[in-house]
């Protein structure tokens, strides 16, 4: 085992706790099970720091960790995409006048987004939310780098004819027919 990489993961953990964690939110949609995913990664990027190759991102390797247990509890828990979403009120509190406006409009774009097969909308966060390239979110999610470009265009279509039906009046009902 190398001492540098355990070193490395060790010190590094700390770092990217928060944005594990809402790595963690967004897959699970549960902030309990977002705990456990990134408590299960800690774990695991410990165990495996021989792994880490010095001189790589951190953070990425990190955020495969997690979505390689994410989709391990998947399978084993044959939980259906969409079950246990948190809604946007429950995870964007504002506090403070300032910051009214832009909780509200977070809020509508994070409710939008939550519509997104769970596909598409990991894929957004990592390289949106994230700042992943192409290539790091595929590399993350151990897909092709068109599927991160396809899934990407599927979601903003999708997002674009949502933001479209609401400019033009169409209630929610009128986009389910």
């Amino acid at each position: 085992m190398s001492d540098d990489a355990h070193n490395t993961v060790n010190a590094g953990l700390a770092e990217h706790l928060t944005r594990l964690w809402r790595y963690g939110l967004v897959l699970s949609g549960s902030r309990d099970a977002a705990e456990d995913l990134v408590q299960a990664t800690c774990v695991r990027a410990l165990e495996r720091s021989q792994q880490f190759q010095e001189g790589t991102r951190l953070d990425r390797w990190l955020f495969s960790i997690l979505n390689s247990i994410w989709k391990n509890e998947l399978r084993s828990q044959k939980i259906r995409t969409g079950e246990g979403f948190v809604s946007a009120e429950d995870v964007l509190v504002g506090d403070g006048a300032a910051e009214v406006e832009t909780n509200i409009f977070a809020r509508q774009v994070l409710a939008e987004v939550q519509t997104l097969p769970e596909v598409q909308r990991v894929t957004v966060f990592l390289v949106y939310a994230e700042g992943l390239t192409y290539r790091e979110a595929a590399e993350t999610l151990d897909v092709p780098v068109g599927t991160i470009m396809s899934r990407l265009a599927a979601a903003r279509a999708k997002l674009g004819q949502l933001n479209q039906d609401d400019a033009t009046g169409k209630k929610e009902t009128d986009r389910t027919k």
